[in-house]
């Protein structure tokens, strides 16, 4: 997929570091069913189960990370797997395909080929799908979650669109908003579902900030994902160049221009980064989710304008505040809060730690996914409960000394 080496060993050591966590968290939640509850002369016990089928699919981008951060939880928790790997990195999951034979029973973890558009629909169709898991589209997921004959049967995960914005204000430390800058918008190509998508600086800021951003983007290393100290890297998808240099394209006939040198330069699957100024509503940057090497700048002057600009998106994932004055921090953060799950102080986007949940509002997401929540989309709470009197308690006692019930026991995970 073209992501950079260095990158790609992160995305490895953090999804086994995730599988780690998982089954500690799935420990903690053993231990605390493992007990009885008692209230209202009722006795009960009260455990999680399994959903029944998920069909998982996940991105290219993240193919291993995100896909375990849905897979994982789903099986861990006894759930069925219907797993489609994602049209580019397909290669990566080779090797796992005979893990999954050996560790799980024939049947639990199944492996689907093919476009999506071609072998999915029949699978939403036949109304067997418990649980739809994607990170993807949200045009995608609703056109998916209407094929299925029984809506109220299916639960959705989903991981969708962004449009993550930047505010950076006449009090920010500009040094700081350049770097956070850099790295949100432009790590792995800005092809992360929490990049910085769009920046808001202030308008006494603007020319000072734009330098240092050029300067900063022009010293980035490109080159082939295996090269040493690579940050720009080709882009798996064929259309995407193309797309890319139309946007451009659309903002300069609409009054903005390229503030880098070489910004928006192609070379068959590679596209140089460009830094886009001004941007203003009337452009497809402006509210388009890019997803590329292309920083969208839009000056402001007040920050009623930036709030404004959060209410009226479609999206609502994360934005990243730039700001040293506290009270001017806590005015963005109250109606902020409101418009998207996650607000940043002076640092990117971002999904981590993975024990805090990652989740969206609008068209960005349906659940939350962190360790925890995880576990929980993919379970639902059962339970086992009875009169308490003498009789059910001997027959409770029975069943659990004899251990003839998985569900019913009071032993738990260590």
């Amino acid at each position: 997929i073209g992501k950079s080496y260095a990158d790609s060993i992160k995305e490895f050591d953090r999804t086994v570091e995730y599988i780690y966590a998982t089954i500690d968290a799935l420990k903690d939640i053993d231990r605390q069913s493992s007990r009885f509850e008692i209230e209202q002369g009722i006795v009960a016990q009260v455990r999680r189960s399994p959903l029944g089928v998920v069909l998982c699919m996940g991105p290219f981008n993240y193919p291993l990370n995100e896909t375990f951060t849905t897979l994982i939880p789903a099986l861990i928790m006894g759930n069925t797997i219907l797993f489609k790997p994602p049209k580019h990195g397909t290669l990566l999951f080779y090797p796992l395909l005979q893990a999954f034979k050996d560790c799980f029973p024939k049947g639990v973890v199944n492996t689907i080929y093919g476009r999506g558009n071609k072998i999915i629909p029949g699978l939403m169709e036949s109304g067997k799908i418990n649980v739809l898991t994607l990170i993807g589209s949200s045009k995608v997921a609703n056109e998916l979650k209407k094929m299925h004959p029984k809506v109220n049967r299916l639960r959705a995960i989903l991981g969708l669109d962004a449009k993550n914005a930047a505010i950076i204000t006449a009090k920010a430390d500009l040094k700081l908003a350049v770097q956070e800058t850099v790295l949100g918008s432009l790590s792995f190509n800005g092809q992360r579902c929490t990049a910085l998508k769009i920046i808001f600086v202030h308008r006494s800021l603007a020319d000072e900030f734009l330098k240092q951003l050029s300067e900063s983007v022009n010293k980035l290393k490109f080159g082939m994902p295996w090269v040493d100290g690579v940050s720009l890297t080709p882009l798996p998808e064929p259309h995407k160049p193309a797309y890319l240099k139309e946007v451009i394209e659309d903002a300069i006939a609409k009054g903005a221009k390229v503030m880098n040198e070489n910004g928006g330069a192609t070379n068959e699957s590679f596209v140089f980064p460009a830094v886009v100024y001004p941007v203003n509503s009337q452009m497809k940057l402006y509210t388009e989710e890019q997803f590329g090497p292309v920083v969208p700048v839009v000056p402001f002057d007040d920050l009623e304008e930036t709030i404004q600009y959060l209410i009226d998106s479609t999206h609502g994932q994360q934005v990243s505040i730039f700001s040293n004055d506290d009270q001017e921090v806590a005015a963005l953060i109250d109606p902020l809060v409101n418009q998207v799950s996650r607000v940043n102080i002076n640092c990117q986007c971002q999904r981590g730690p993975d024990v805090f949940p990652f989740t969206g509002r609008k068209d960005s997401a349906e659940g939350t996914l962190s360790v925890v929540d995880a576990l929980r989309s993919f379970s639902i709470r059962s339970l086992v409960a009875t009169k308490l009197n003498e009789n059910n308690k001997h027959l409770l006692n029975e069943i659990i000394d004899s251990n003839s019930s998985n569900f019913l026991s009071t032993k738990y995970l260590f």
